[in-house]
């Protein structure tokens, strides 16, 4: 057989198993329709801790995405300030969505906050401890004009919380061998001060007292640190 012939066929064959491998890991099943649905505004307590809603403050919530793309990839949010005895305040931000195929992915804030003119420092990567467990976060800080805004995020894909875009492709990989289509939920915490440090404290505290504040359900849904 011709060397031309045998190319042709190995180069047939590797485009066959490949067109098969996609078909035979592209996911069916939406893991959100296995639980109970999510609905954040209930979820998350107006008041914990010694923290509590500060309603006239809700503008503050830098919102880096268009309404239509937010209902386009996301089943719920919720943005909320919160502020506490002492008058330091923090934004949540929580977008909850039940597809996560690529055309849907969750929008890590890097990208958001930049297209919204932000300049963005380098992202770092650290652990949050929580009732909950340790949760793998990625902080980095938002400047515009005189605006300072250190922010804590992480993501739950399915069950886990993942600090990078690349983990959670994996973690949708690990779902799709399986056919399911993993839901997602995006949690990132700011405030606004040029004090970084102090900022990353502040939220790390914040975050560890609405843990404690959650049903077991709801904390190991938030926090991404079931199995």
């Amino acid at each position: 057989m011709k060397r031309s012939t045998i190319t042709s066929w190995v180069l047939g064959g590797t485009m066959l198993l490949s067109a098969w491998a996609t078909v035979a890991i592209t996911p069916t099943v939406k893991l959100s329709d296995s639980r109970p649905p999510i609905v954040l505004a209930q979820s998350i307590p107006e008041r914990f801790g010694d923290w509590q809603v500060d309603k006239a403050q809700v503008a503050a919530v830098v919102n880096p995405t268009t309404v239509a793309e937010l209902n386009k990839i996301y089943a719920e949010t919720l943005s909320r300030t919160y502020v506490n005895s002492s008058g330091e305040r923090i934004m949540l931000s929580i977008a909850y969505g039940t597809d996560q195929r690529d055309n849907l992915s969750v929008h890590f804030p890097e990208g958001c906050y930049g297209g919204q003119g932000f300049a963005v420092e380098q992202t770092v990567h650290g652990q949050l401890t929580t009732g909950a467990g340790k949760i793998p976060v990625a902080r980095t800080m938002a400047t515009l004009n005189s605006r300072i805004e250190p922010i804590t995020y992480w993501v739950v894909v399915g069950d886990r919380a993942v600090p990078t875009s690349w983990e959670a492709k994996k973690e949708k990989l690990a779902y799709a061998v399986r056919g399911l289509i993993p839901d997602a939920t995006l949690m990132r915490v700011s405030n606004v001060t040029a004090d970084k440090e102090a900022g990353y404290r502040l939220q790390e505290r914040f975050v560890a007292q609405l843990m404690d504040a959650l049903p077991p359900a709801s904390r190991v849904h938030f926090s991404g640190t079931g199995n």
